[in-house]
């Protein structure tokens, strides 16, 4: 397989992810503010365990990240790439 073979389903595996609903609010959520698991449940009116659950799909994708203070993990977007993509999305979304 190509380097560009090999890019492009990366590429796909990575919209893929950002394509579930859920996910994609996640990280909508931490455009603005870094949160623990806890405070993304209570505002997406979810369980903590399947936030956790797509944070850690999030996190295997290098999407999000996380810093430990005592037991409580606070998640945010790994860098500024994430974004980036994110919000170009929207702007083209938004494009009429």
């Amino acid at each position: 397989m190509s380097d560009k073979q090999e890019s492009l389903l990366k590429l796909a595996e990575l919209f893929k992810i950002l394509g579930d609903p859920t996910r994609l609010k996640i990280v909508e959520l931490l455009l603005e503010n870094e949160m623990c698991v806890n405070h993304i449940a209570e505002t997406m009116g979810m369980g903590q365990s399947a936030i956790s659950h797509q944070l850690r799909v999030l996190r295997q994708a290098r999407l999000v990240t996380y810093r430990k203070d005592g037991k409580t993990a606070y998640y945010s977007l790994n860098d500024d790439h994430v974004e980036g993509l994110v919000r170009m999305g929207m702007e083209h979304v938004s494009h009429q």
